[in-house]
Order: C-alpha cells, then structure tokens, then sequence
C-alpha cells in the first residue's frame, strides 16, 4: 500500500544514498555518468571511410575520393555505426569501404601503411557481409597476436566479386604477415589459400602483383 512505501527526497545526502547509487541532480548527469560508466573503451580508436564510386572517375588522383565517416573508440559506438550503416552486399558497385586505426589514413602514400602489403579474400556477389563483421571485430578486439602491424581493412564491391583485405604495416616482417594471415583465415573458418601483397610491388605491376606470402 502506498503509506507503507520508502521514499526519500532527492536532495538526500550521499550518507543517505545505497552504495554505487548516483545522485540525480535533476539535469540529467546521473544518467550521462551511468551512460560514461559502461562504456566498454577499445585498445584503439577506429575510422571509418567511405571511397565514393560515382566520384573516382572525376579524381584527380588516387586516393582523393576517399573521405573519413566518423571515428569511434567504445564497443557501444561500433555497434551504434555499425547498425545504421550499409552492409557490403548493399553497396554499390567500385565502392569501398575502409575501417582504419586513427590517425591512419587507407591510402598507399600514408607512411605508415607505404612498407605494408594485404591479405586479401574473394567471395561471390552478397557474400562479404559476414567476412566483414567478423574481420572487424576480430581487428577492434585485437584478436590477432601481432595486431600492431595491423593498419586497418577495407571491403571493396566489384562487379563480379566483393574482396575484404587487412593492410599491414611492414610486409618485411614475415613472421608477423603470415601469423596475421593464419589466425585471419581461422577467424572466418576461410579453407581456401589467400595470399599477401606487397604495396609497393602492386604499385609498380600493370597486371597486378604477385603473392609475397601465401597461407
């Protein structure tokens, strides 16, 4: 019944408030400080890039339709993007869609990512949504044993396949390209061989590189 139910002011001091209680000054805090309080922050903090097709015929160079989404740093915000965004499979064709650790632009020319190279796998049309998230969480979660050398990964929508690739930073450190190939093929369950590229080999080849490594 009501007259036998507690209540307390809400100006009650903090000796009167239960332990991990948060006090509700009237403007909300209370509620942002819970929201603060169970974040779940990530190791590293990520972008998100978009590589417009409809703008790269009108580039002036490569690389200059790619434009940053939006960086998020918690577990909460990944999935708050990842829920309201198009999924691969719902791409449009020469689109390309980039997730990079800040700071680290998905471009050859970034110092960072110009020593590197990418393991790269190719799957049929509408099939590259489920390698995509797995790879991504698999790179925010830091899965891999030499997640360091790890720059980022893209997706990219042709018209007769759709490719997910991880860029790494130094293609020299054999050791660390084929952990990173290994364990990525054991994430996604992938049987099939991929194989590793170097940047600068595919800058210089017209018909495209030859595998450096191959797992």
């Amino acid at each position: 019944m009501a007259e036998d139910t507690e209540t307390r002011p809400a100006s009650a001091g903090a000796e009167e408030r239960e332990e991990g209680e948060i006090a509700d000054d009237g403007d909300g805090s209370a509620a942002a400080a819970a929201g603060r309080v169970s974040a779940h922050p990530l190791e590293n903090a990520w972008t998100f890039w978009f590589d417009n097709p409809q703008g790269k015929s009108r580039a002036v160079a490569w690389g200059s339709t790619i434009h940053p989404i939006h960086t998020f740093s918690t577990v909460e915000d990944f999935w708050s993007l990842y829920n309201n965004i198009h999924h691969p499979s719902k791409l449009n064709v020469g689109a390309d869609f980039h997730c990079f650790k800040d700071k680290i632009e998905p471009k050859w020319e970034d110092p960072i990512c110009a020593n590197g190279g990418k393991w790269s796998i190719s799957c049929g049309k509408g099939k590259s949504d489920t390698f995509w998230l797995h790879t991504l969480l698999a790179l925010i979660g830091e899965q891999f044993d030499f997640g360091d050398e790890i720059c980022g990964a893209v997706v990219s929508v042709r018209k007769n396949e759709e490719r997910v690739a991880i860029w790494t930073k130094n293609a020299a450190n054999e050791t660390a390209q084929i952990s990173i190939g290994k364990q990525w093929k054991e994430f996604l369950d992938y049987k099939d061989s991929i194989g590793f590229v170097v940047h600068e080999d595919a800058k210089r080849s017209d018909k495209g590189a030859k595998n450096r490594y191959t797992v």
